[in-house]
């Protein structure tokens, strides 16, 4: 059975082997990422812009170019279940909240720092952002407040929730992965 869906993958890929550059931003780009249902794809880049892309049968297409950050947009990503909103952690000391159906931004968060990198919690209630200076922000993403903010005295790489929505981890430059409880943020052994 598993070698039937490996070879009925590897035709599959064969026959559909195309490769297709989309032109997207006028910058490099720093983030992608897919929406929960698969449709639609967003990139995020350092020319300020977000470009948001619909998938049609077996090809991309440009939708819409989010635009009002008004500096470099590092990291984005979609809610966990809604498949019409995104986030975007940006320099410009921002969060935003768009909403795919309308091509519009829905909230406008500011922050402390430079935000570099951002995730949603699996409950969809509340997105963790990172900045340059190691402090990381959660918004309550009912409320569009920021809930609290967490400073830490090492470099916070990256950030990610566990499925349970009961742990944070943290990544950080001096190869640990640190694990914590939430909403506590006490270390776990």
């Amino acid at each position: 059975m598993v070698s039937t869906y490996v070879e009925t993958t590897r035709k599959h890929f064969e026959a559909n082997n195309r490769v297709r550059d989309l032109s997207a931003h006028t910058s490099k780009v720093h983030s992608v990422d897919w929406n929960s249902d698969g449709r639609r794809l967003a990139s995020g880049s350092f020319d300020k812009t977000v470009s948001l892309f619909g998938l049609q049968t077996d090809r991309l297409t440009k939708e819409h170019t989010f635009k009002g950050h008004s500096d470099s947009v590092d990291q984005l990503c979609w809610h966990p279940t809604h498949a019409d909103l995104l986030s975007t952690a940006s320099l410009d000391r921002t969060v935003r909240l768009w909403d795919a159906r309308t091509s519009k931004c829905v909230t406008t968060v500011q922050t402390k720092g430079e935000n570099i990198n951002i995730c949603w919690s699996p409950d969809g209630h509340t997105i963790a952002v990172g900045n340059k200076e190691d402090l990381v922000t959660f918004v309550d993403t009912r409320t569009h407040k920021v809930r609290g903010e967490q400073p830490f005295k090492f470099e916070v790489n990256e950030i990610s929730w566990n499925n349970d929505n009961d742990l944070f981890f943290l990544t950080s430059g001096q190869g640990h992965v640190h694990v914590l409880s939430y909403p506590q943020l006490q270390p776990q052994l």
